[in-house]
């Protein structure tokens, strides 16, 4: 039984979970690394593509055990805060190492980056499977659930939108080479993501304590297999972040390849990661009133359907848009579009997550949540990655290759961006993403949880 109902500051801390993971961290991740990989450490696109694939598949594997591992937890802090209490600085300082360039040869560099990046893996996997799990314990009211995806999206796209938009001009102050301004930005980035970790953790409460099963066993991973509303969730939750991830991954690339470069409008700059700033703060004003618009359509899974097929609608249309810096306008226009589908279906996946979590514990006697909303890191992580190495092999594929600069970096070369090229990035951000999210709607549709 709760204890006291759940207060407007919780709400807020727990927003600031995401806002650290999902407005600072993966933003960055999602939407610079590609760019950061490739441009500015020097690795080739094959190596990155590497890098990104073989961390998600570590994932696969750490993500599911750090679930069953956090369910088992007992502590004076609670089954799932100590995670995010003790593992805010080690999340911090590995993301600012990350955004380091070290003085390496290739291969040293090589080295570095697949070390720091699988290490960045598994402590996002560490804090962020608990975090997402907190959904399921900190109340049994479903309407409080609903609030709590909401405050949490919200923060995540509100820092997001802050993420981006500051991140060119910061760069700007910062100024020197692109290697010293992303190692600034790291450490910069890196605190304020451990201090709004630290602050969840410590400002949240467990209202509902777990039914644990005592000793660890296979027989809840036999469980899951057999769930058959957290198979569609997860196909669901899969086909999300790959739709996010190609269009993010594929910004920057975007913005150089079609449209020249940054676009300067009366003295404002618009470069990728402003650009994408436009769908982040759509995001957050759409997260917001998501349950009201889920509450309106009758239920979650309906209100999903709705907002997959904005996405479908409104990707497709992109695709039509000239490559023109003159179109600048309608291409944002188009981007704020699409993130009404996104900001409307983003908290209706979490809280969804946790009435499958509520099934499983009806199902089988004891709860599962740490591992069911591990369900939901992995396939943000693989969906991001996989679509960050389709990518980078696309656009090989497509031409592209690279070349060493007076420097010995490895860039990539002008004159390799072609015509082919240049199609295969805009369809990477539009019809990719379309087909995505009508798979997406396919699988809502066959959700069997009609909550």
């Amino acid at each position: 039984m709760e204890s006291a109902k759940p207060t407007l500051g919780e709400k807020i801390a727990y927003a600031l979970g995401d806002a650290a993971a999902g407005g600072i961290t993966w933003k960055i991740m999602s939407i610079a690394f590609p760019l950061f990989f490739t441009n500015v450490f020097g690795l080739t696109f094959a190596d990155a593509a590497a890098l990104m694939l073989i961390a998600r598949l570590f994932d696969v594997v750490t993500d599911p055990i750090m679930g069953s591992l956090a369910d088992r937890t007992q502590s004076r802090w609670g089954t799932y805060r100590p995670w995010l209490i003790f593992g805010a600085i080690p999340y911090g300082l590995i993301f600012a190492l990350l955004l380091f360039t070290p003085d390496f040869g290739p291969v040293g560099k090589r080295v570095y980056a697949y070390v720091l990046y699988l290490l960045m893996m598994a402590v996002y996997t560490l804090v962020n499977v608990p975090y997402g799990s907190l959904l399921g314990v900190m109340t049994e009211d479903d309407n409080e659930k609903n609030r709590f995806s909401s405050f949490r999206m919200v923060g995540a796209y509100a820092m997001g939108f802050i993420t981006l938009l500051s991140f060119p001009y910061l760069q700007k102050m910062i100024g020197g080479t692109d290697a010293h301004q992303y190692a600034v930005l790291g450490v910069l980035f890196g605190i304020i993501a451990a201090v709004m970790t630290l602050v969840c953790g410590l400002c949240t409460r467990e209202r509902l304590k777990p039914v644990r099963a005592e000793k660890f066993s296979f027989r809840q991973f036999a469980d899951l297999l057999r769930n058959k509303p957290w198979i569609y969730l997860t196909l669901m939750g899969v086909c999300t972040n790959f739709f996010n991830g190609f269009r993010y991954a594929v910004a920057g690339y975007m913005m150089d390849y079609c449209l020249g470069g940054d676009v300067t409008v009366g003295g404002f700059i618009i470069n990728f990661t402003v650009l994408m700033a436009f769908g982040e703060v759509t995001c957050m004003i759409f997260g917001g009133v998501s349950p009201k618009f889920a509450a309106k359509m009758g239920s979650k899974r309906k209100g999903f359907i709705v907002a997959s097929v904005i996405c479908v609608v409104t990707s497709v249309a992109f695709f039509f848009i000239p490559m023109n810096p003159k179109m600048i306008w309608l291409i944002v226009t188009m981007v704020v579009l699409t993130s009404v589908g996104v900001g409307l279906y983003s908290p209706l996946l979490w809280s969804m997550y946790a009435d499958v979590a509520d099934y499983a514990t009806e199902k089988n006697g004891t709860s599962s949540t740490g591992l069911i909303f591990s369900s939901g890191t992995m396939a943000q992580k693989l969906g991001g990655a996989v679509s960050g190495s389709l990518i980078a092999l696309l656009l090989g594929l497509a031409g592209a290759h690279m070349i060493p600069d007076e420097f010995g970096n490895q860039v990539i070369d002008p004159a390799s961006v072609t015509d082919s090229v240049r199609t295969m990035v805009w369809s990477l951000f539009s019809l990719f993403p379309a087909v995505i999210a009508l798979i997406m709607t396919w699988l809502a549709y066959k959700f069997p949880l009609k909550k």
